[in-house]
């Protein structure tokens, strides 16, 4: 069974992408600490909620005009943005903070971690409904 099928699964793996580009475009920056007029880039932040729409195949329908309607929101494609707000410029013009990059790293391996950590909790489940066991 093709387990990207599985819309959480697709999500699971949609963020586990992103936050792994994440991780080079931090890399980059950190490695350019050093070199003269260097600004920092960063990725749009991932958007669960267009994630989401994408890709779940069946829209929910209002049935009733006292439902809420959906609430919409730009999709995050995970692009290349130069970071604004810099605190500390060197006076070479390198804009490089390690403190932040080191921030913005430990912060995507945690999310990194903890996808994973659901990623197996579900396949788990699944064997376990199967009857294959969920260890």
């Amino acid at each position: 069974m093709d387990m990207e099928k599985l819309g959480l699964f697709r999500l699971i793996k949609g963020k586990m992408d992103w936050l792994s580009r994440r991780q080079e475009v931090v890399a980059q920056n950190i490695a350019n600490a050093d070199t003269p007029g260097f600004r920092p880039s960063d990725l749009t932040p991932y958007d669960f909620k267009s994630a989401l729409r994408t890709s779940v195949r069946l829209p929910p329908a209002r049935t009733d005009g006292s439902h809420l309607s959906g609430v919409s929101s730009d999709a995050s494609g995970g692009t290349v943005q130069r970071e604004r707000k810099t605190y500390e410029t060197a006076l070479d013009g390198n804009a490089v903070v390690l403190e932040e990059q080191l921030m913005k790293v430990a912060q995507s391996s945690a999310d990194y971690q903890l996808a994973t950590q659901i990623y197996r909790k579900n396949v788990a489940m699944l064997k376990l409904a199967i009857g294959r066991g969920g260890a």
